[in-house]
């Protein structure tokens, strides 16, 4: 287990290396744009050109990415080129904020995912048939478009929760969790889909196995055959998946954001690209991508508990 646990560590930093890499290449190499922005576009080149070295874009690439490297090590992602303020800072006061609608959405889609499944996987017939049509609606749903439908029927027409802004915990624990309620529910819509398709398949197929008809046979009662044994069994493709929707939910947190006027590092990140603020940028990207590989990191370990050969 600790050569598997190791094994995956490894592979994840050299992953977030790699994103480093290629994000700061893609990043500086167009960051000249940045610096005419910054003067005016009526301005002289050798206005620019002074401009782009005082934020030190005339020095060669390489040498960049090595200081940027070294202070990123030490915690240190640099300052904004507009605001002065420091990336760590601004992304931390921002982060809890995305992370709360994320984890809340992948731990609600989680739950309702697993008993739609279970419940499909064991009752087949009707039953099964509208849970599947369910799923695959609630696909083809952007999350967007779910969050204004429930925008204007929640927030606007019965009036039970606020259409935007956002109330910290500290402040308010039942206003936090007002100001949420409505973007982990559109957020966690993608998850519901996917993960209810995975747990039912998985349990379908586990269902079908000699040991189940052993238990069975044993006289055990079929709801602790399925809730207790199968669908442990059935649990780490659909870990997979839910893992998998994390990261997508991470990134439709910039667009829910958005609709409900929520501070989050989506807002941070739309800003920063819309005015070329490439060291903000940068620090939105190189968290996130540290984020993601920390969670499939976990995953990994969580299947590798329940099911030993994963760890082969």
């Amino acid at each position: 287990m600790l050569s598997f646990i190791l094994r995956r560590i490894a592979t994840g930093v050299l992953t977030l290396l790699g994103i480093c890499v290629l994000a700061f290449c893609l990043l500086y190499l167009s960051a000249g744009n940045t610096a005419r922005n910054m003067v005016g576009q009526t301005a002289s080149q050798d206005l620019v050109d002074r401009q782009a070295a005082e934020l030190g874009l005339d020095r060669p690439l390489i040498v960049q990415f090595q200081e940027w490297a070294f202070s990123a090590l030490q915690g240190d992602l640099g300052r904004s080129w507009f605001t002065g303020q420091p990336v760590a800072e601004a992304i931390l006061t921002r982060l809890p904020v995305t992370l709360s609608l994320t984890i809340g959405a992948v731990v609600l889609g989680g739950i309702i995912s697993v008993v739609l499944g279970a419940v499909a996987a064991s009752r087949r017939g009707r039953l099964d048939r509208a849970v599947q049509v369910t799923s695959v609606t609630f696909a083809a749903i952007p999350n967007f478009l779910f969050a204004l439908f429930l925008v204007v029927v929640f927030a606007i027409t019965l009036g039970l929760v606020p259409a935007t802004g956002y109330i910290r915990p500290e402040e308010s624990v039942v206003g936090w969790l007002s100001t949420i309620a409505l973007p982990v529910i559109a957020l966690s819509l993608g998850a519901i889909a996917a993960v209810t398709q995975q747990v039912r398949g998985s349990m379908i197929d586990t269902l079908r196995l000699d040991y189940v008809r052993t238990l069975r046979a044993r006289g055990l009662p079929y709801r602790r055959v399925v809730y207790r044994h199968v669908l442990r069994n059935a649990a780490g493709p659909a870990l997979s998946t839910l893992g998998l929707q994390f990261v997508v939910i991470f990134g439709g947190a910039v667009v829910v954001e958005q609709v409900f006027a929520i501070p989050g590092v989506g807002q941070t990140a739309i800003t920063a690209t819309s005015q070329g603020d490439v060291p903000l940028v940068m620090g939105v990207v190189i968290v996130t991508a540290a984020i993601v590989v920390a969670v499939n990191i976990a995953v990994d370990m969580i299947q590798a508990w329940l099911n030993p050969k994963v760890r082969l």
